[in-house]
């Protein structure tokens, strides 16, 4: 059990996983939960902190609070996406998103879509630092994204013990999608409406994939990455139908793939290398045209001896006699 938890990774993904979970932070502020700070304009009684605001103690929002930790929380995420003092912005990051989620889930509604993402964040900060494209394995980055990988399978699993403790079995054989639908369904959904039992079947292969979702630990690799496509299939099926984002969820199930493989940076300069006209000759700033060791790169463009940068060309090294 303690080599499955802790079964090395390339540096190179912690660092790719960590700079997508940072990024997702800074745009869910801005995108997906700006919302938040308008919580100040209720009134205060009606703040019923989770049972971790009510532990801690936490205060009760004020809009000075809120705006700071909003600003605050923003440029750190951007700032621990390059991967600089990894415990120290990735501590802090974590702390004030948690407090920005405990503000949003107590005023009566709480989102399970961000357990998987609070684990990532708390977790992120022990695997150390990582450089994008590093091969070098990591006991302690695969152990960072394991422990994140249970929390999103939990997220499933719970879910359909939370479906039978409220609901039982009714929920199965109940209109819990045809509700959704009628709420807030889309063109596409209505289509599907139509059909009839089609929805019931549905319900019942919800229920089913939830329960056997831990069985992706046990399957070999090309087929565990077939279930986190089957996943990420299931969740653009149901924002297109019944418009329920589970984008927190989803940026944390990145931990599944091999992100150190995905170098955008590098395919952009490919991209510009082979476009007409450009004078692939040319020295690149990185890379000394005498031959020498240019030092460190940059956090998208980490040595790969086995990588040349530009596609036809020799990988640069050391220079010869």
């Amino acid at each position: 059990m303690s080599r499955w938890l802790t079964e090395a990774v390339p540096r190179g993904r912690v660092a790719a996983f960590r700079t997508l979970v940072y990024l997702f932070v800074a745009a869910d502020l801005v995108i997906f939960t700006p919302w938040v700070r308008a919580r100040v304009d209720v009134p205060g009684d009606l703040y019923q902190p989770l049972f971790v605001g009510r532990v801690l103690p936490l205060p009760t929002p004020t809009a000075t609070l809120v705006g700071v930790i909003f600003w605050v929380l923003l440029l750190l995420a951007l700032l621990a996406a390059t991967g600089r003092a990894p415990r120290l912005l990735g501590w802090t990051v974590f702390a004030l998103y948690l407090e920005w989620m405990i503000i949003a889930m107590s005023y009566g509604k709480v989102d399970h879509d961000r357990f998987a993402l609070l684990v990532a964040l708390a977790v992120l900060p022990t695997a150390g630092r990582a450089r994008h494209g590093d091969p070098t394995r990591s006991e302690a980055g695969g152990w960072a994204l394991r422990v994140t990988q249970i929390a999103v399978i939990c997220t499933y699993f719970l879910a359909t013990l939370a479906k039978f403790r409220f609901g039982g079995l009714d929920w199965a054989t109940g209109s819990v999608l045809a509700k959704a639908i009628i709420r807030r369904g889309t063109e596409l959904a209505d289509l599907i409406a139509q059909v009839p039992h089609l929805l019931l079947v549905a319900q019942f292969g919800i229920l089913a994939f939830e329960l056997l979702s831990p069985v992706i630990f046990v399957l070999p690799e090309r087929w565990r990455h077939a279930m986190v496509g089957f996943l990420y299939s299931f969740h653009l099926v149901t924002m297109a139908t019944i418009t329920i984002s589970f984008a927190p969820h989803l940026a944390a199930m990145t931990s599944f793939l091999h992100l150190e493989r995905v170098r955008p940076v590098v395919a952009a300069r490919r991209l510009l290398a082979r476009r007409p006209g450009n004078d692939t000759g040319r020295a690149s700033p990185s890379v000394p045209d005498d031959g020498t060791d240019a030092g460190p790169g940059t956090l998208d463009d980490a040595r790969q001896p086995d990588v040349p940068l530009v596609e036809g060309e020799p990988v640069p090294g050391p220079a010869t006699p």
